[in-house]
């Protein structure tokens, strides 16, 4: 089968190419076609601990199965010289991995916040939820708040990872790590960064009950509305 390649960044001038059409295997996973690029270019392998994984345009993990006509990117760090990650997915996420990923050896402490769908809302029995988001700008938002995070407490690395679709009881919604020399500052960290995400990211949720359905509503910070809601005290 047929699947179409990109590259972006260092990867594009390491391989040579922005893209390509690759013939792989009929259960070929994004990881072997990674691993049949590390062989071709050798230099690629020692990139592996940095780079994420998309298929059609949403990060997968390295074990996800390809179809004909997938559209795979391999991703290097994004600008900003950082080791941060923000990602949103429709994979189930993975607290451990995502530490594991960003733990340095100078962080002395390691806080993951995992938000956990739960069995009732409002004394309302709840089956799932759903979760859909303005992607691109969503993304944008979250980058700009663990960078600001980042900026503001003494920690080495933030992550911050939402899933959308549906999501059964008992499984992530979203998952914050922040790594740390020293345990306040991950902490405090971890606490602004859920904070503000509730607040000034364009992401829904939708609870789905056994006697019916329906979105839930936050509210936006009151620096985002500033001058872009209507005012309503004239």
């Amino acid at each position: 089968m047929q699947v179409r390649v990109l590259f972006f960044g260092v990867l594009k001038e390491l391989v040579g190419r922005s893209e390509e059409a690759l013939e792989t295997a009929p259960n070929a996973t994004l990881a072997s076609v990674w691993e049949s690029y590390a062989e071709r270019f050798a230099t690629l392998r020692d990139k592996r601990p940095s780079i994420l994984f998309a298929r059609n345009r949403e990060f997968s993990k390295p074990e996800t199965t390809l179809e004909e006509g997938d559209e795979i990117a391999f991703l290097p760090p994004v600008s900003g010289g950082s080791g941060h990650i923000f990602a949103i997915t429709r994979e189930p996420l993975d607290g451990r991995e995502l530490a594991a990923r960003l733990q340095q050896p100078s962080d002395g402490a390691v806080v993951t916040f995992e938000g956990i769908v739960r069995d009732n809302s409002n004394g309302r029995a709840t089956a799932y939820l759903e979760y859909e988001a303005y992607e691109q700008m969503a993304l944008a938002a979250m980058t700009k708040i663990g960078h600001e995070v980042a900026s503001e407490f003494a920690i080495g690395q933030i992550g911050i990872v939402h899933r959308l679709g549906r999501l059964e009881i008992g499984e992530p919604s979203v998952i914050i790590v922040a790594t740390a020399p020293h345990r306040r500052p991950a902490f405090e960290a971890a606490l602004a960064a859920i904070d503000r995400l509730k607040r000034e990211v364009p992401i829904w949720k939708k609870e789905i009950f056994r006697d019916g359905a329906e979105w839930v509503e936050g509210q936006w910070d009151r620096s985002l509305l500033a001058g872009t809601a209507a005012d309503v005290s004239r």
